[in-house]
């Protein structure tokens, strides 16, 4: 995913100045980064790094519970689809190393200190 900010403008609707302090706090936080339009024009574009396009699991699990529960009968809304194949994406299920398919009852947490983080 990647864009200018007049495109993101376009879609999302947002006010300029409010739209830019939330693209400068994508970009500060990582999610983001900054470089030289694709086209070859003056414009730069926002470009997800490793860390953003780590997020796409949990959009696409938040959005098929979206089309799952929030839409009446009838009512018109959008799916994603895989690019290859045209066809919606396979509901995403929680699993354990193993493949086990698990429902909340079945996980448990623990604390533990990291000696290194994600990149």
């Amino acid at each position: 995913m990647c864009g200018d900010s007049a495109s993101f403008k376009k879609n999302l609707g947002l006010a300029k100045n409010i739209l830019a302090s939330r693209l400068k706090h994508l970009v500060d936080i990582g999610i983001f980064e900054i470089l030289p339009a694709s086209d070859g024009s003056a414009y730069k574009e926002y470009v997800l790094t490793e860390k953003g396009r780590s997020v796409f699991p949990i959009v696409v699990a938040l959005r098929q519970w979206g089309e799952r529960y929030m839409f009446e009968q009838g009512e018109t809304y959008s799916v994603l689809l895989d690019n290859a194949h045209g066809q919606p994406l396979q509901y995403l299920d929680v699993r354990s190393a193993q493949g086990d398919k698990l429902q909340p009852g079945d996980c448990h947490r623990r604390r533990i200190v990291s000696d290194t983080r994600a990149e």
